[in-house]
């Protein structure tokens, strides 16, 4: 097991690293995520965020997306890994779909 501070795989790019959050702790103040079957998408915390993307110019473009931030990503549209027994979502920052507004998030 990882604390959360600490993530196994190193993000590259746009990527970020999200350990996601049990199915009974889904329901933060006034959000509820609904249970839709497939569509329902995943909520978890960022654990490490790369460093971000190259525009066609060559720019860095940094990363928005910061770690410990609760974030919502699509069931289907990120990919999912497991690292000693432990599973882990990396998505693209263009991937996530929202970031919940909590004071931890700000």
């Amino acid at each position: 097991m990882y604390n959360m501070e600490k993530s196994p795989i190193t993000p590259l790019g746009d990527k970020v690293i999200i350990r996601p959050i049990e199915d009974e702790e889904e329901t933060y103040g006034n959000i509820i995520i609904p249970d839709m079957g497939k569509e329902r998408p995943e909520m978890g915390t960022v654990l490490a965020v790369g460093p971000g993307r190259i525009n066609g110019n060559g720019t860095l473009i940094p990363n928005k997306i910061k770690e410990g931030q609760v974030i919502l990503v699509p069931k289907f549209g990120a990919q999912t890994v497991t690292v000693d027994r432990e599973t882990f979502i990396i998505a693209s920052e263009n991937d996530v779909l929202g970031i919940l507004n909590r004071e931890e998030n700000e």
